[in-house]
C-alpha cells in the first residue's frame, strides 16, 4: 500500500524557521519574519477555516521549478502534511509529480503537477483536496531559485547517498556527502533517470536533501537570519498568517514526536504516448481515509 516509517522531526523549512520566531532571538529577529512573511502572503478560497487551537490541521507543501521562459512553473515537489497535537503526531505524504488526477477547474485527467501550471496555487490545493478527499487549510510554495539560494547562504548540505551516479559535471559516490553548494545540491535532487526507483527515490533525496538543509538552516539563524528571511520573503508564498505561525510554534510542539513518512504506491503506464504515474481506487481509498482518521474527520 504504502511505506511509512518514522523520520527526524522535520516538516518543512517554513516551520523550522517559524520555531526560530517562537523561540529567544528576540525582536528584530521577530520582525524580519514578519516582513518576510508578510511579502510572502497569498490567500486563496478555503473550504473551511482552521483556528488553530490544538485542532489538527494539513498543509500541502509545493516545490516550484521555474523553466527560463515561463512564467509560471510545475510544483515537481509536492507532499501533504497532516498534523495532530492530540496523538503526538504528523503525517508527511508525498505525492509523485506525475501521477494521474482530475484536474479541478479544467475537467480534464492530467499530471497532478499541471494543476500549478494551469491555475497557480488555487488550483494546486483544490486538486489535491478532490484527489485526497480532505480539506488543506494551509499551502506554502517555494521556488527552486530560492530553495538553491538557501543551499549557498548557510554554504552546503551533508546527505547519505545510497547510490552512486554523475550529472551535470558532477559525480556523487555512496555514503555520506557533502554538497557544497547549490549547483551540486540541484544535479544531486532533480537524477532520476538513473535511478531503478524513479520518481520515487528522487523524492527521497530532496526529503533528505530538505532536512539537511533544515538543520543547517537552524545552525546558522541568529547570524545569518535577515539573508535567510530576505530569501523566504522573495521566493515563498503562503496563505499562513504570523499569528498563526506563532500559534503553531507554540502549540504544537507535541505533533512533532512522531513524523510518519508515506509514500503512494504506483503503476507507470503510458496513456496517448505520455507516461504517468496511476494510483488503484483501492490505494486511493486507503490514503484517504488513513489522512482522515489523522485530522479526526471520521
Amino acid at each position: 500500500m504504502f511505506k511509512k516509517r518514522k523520520v527526524l522531526k522535520i516538516i518543512g523549512i517554513i516551520f523550522a524557521l517559524l520555531f526560530a520566531v517562537g523561540g529567544v532571538y528576540g525582536y528584530s529577529v521577530y520582525r524580519s519574519a514578519k516582513n518576510a512573511l508578510d511579502n510572502a502572503y497569498n490567500p486563496i478560497d478555503r473550504v473551511r477555516d482552521t483556528e488553530l487551537k490544538n485542532e489538527p490541521f494539513s498543509v500541502l507543501l509545493l516545490g516550484i521549478d521555474l523553466d527560463e521562459g515561463r512564467d509560471t512553473g510545475r510544483s515537481d515537489t509536492m507532499m501533504v502534511v497532516t498534523v495532530n497535537p492530540d496523538q503526538g503526531s504528523s503525517n508527511i505524504l508525498s505525492i509523485p509529480r506525475d501521477t494521474r488526477v482530475e484536474i479541478v477547474g479544467r475537467g480534464i485527467d492530467d499530471k497532478i503537477n499541471h494543476a500549478y501550471a494551469f491555475g497557480g496555487a488555487q488550483m494546486a490545493v483544490d486538486t489535491v483536496q478532490e484527489f485526497l478527499d480532505i480539506p488543506l487549510d494551509f499551502y506554502v510554495e517555494i521556488d527552486m531559485d530560492g530553495f538553491m539560494t538557501l543551499v549557498d547562504i548557510v554554504g552546503g548540505v551533508t546527505v547519505e547517498n545510497d547510490l552512486a551516479f554523475s550529472l551535470d559535471g558532477h559525480h556523487f559516490p555512496v555514503g555520506t556527502l557533502r554538497l557544497n553548494d547549490s549547483e551540486e545540491v540541484l544535479a544531486y535532487v532533480r537524477m532520476r533517470y538513473e535511478d531503478p526507483r524513479g520518481d520515487f527515490g528522487r523524492q527521497e533525496r530532496q526529503r533528505d536533501v530538505l532536512e539537511s538543509l533544515v538543520n543547517e538552516i537552524a545552525t546558522y539563524a541568529v547570524t545569518r537570519y535577515q539573508d535567510i528571511f530576505d530569501t523566504v520573503g522573495d521566493n515563498m508564498k503562503t496563505n499562513l498568517t504570523m499569528p498563526e505561525l506563532i500559534s503553531i510554534s507554540m502549540n504544537y510542539r507535541s505533533a512533532m514526536g512522531t513524523i510518519n513518512q508515506m509514500e503512494l504506491k504506483t503503476t507507470e503506464q503510458r496513456i496517448n504516448n505520455i507516461s504517468y504515474q496511476i494510483i488503484s481506487d483501492e490505494e486511493t481509498l486507503e490514503i484517504q481515509r488513513i489522512l482522515k482518521e489523522h485530522l479526526e474527520l471520521q
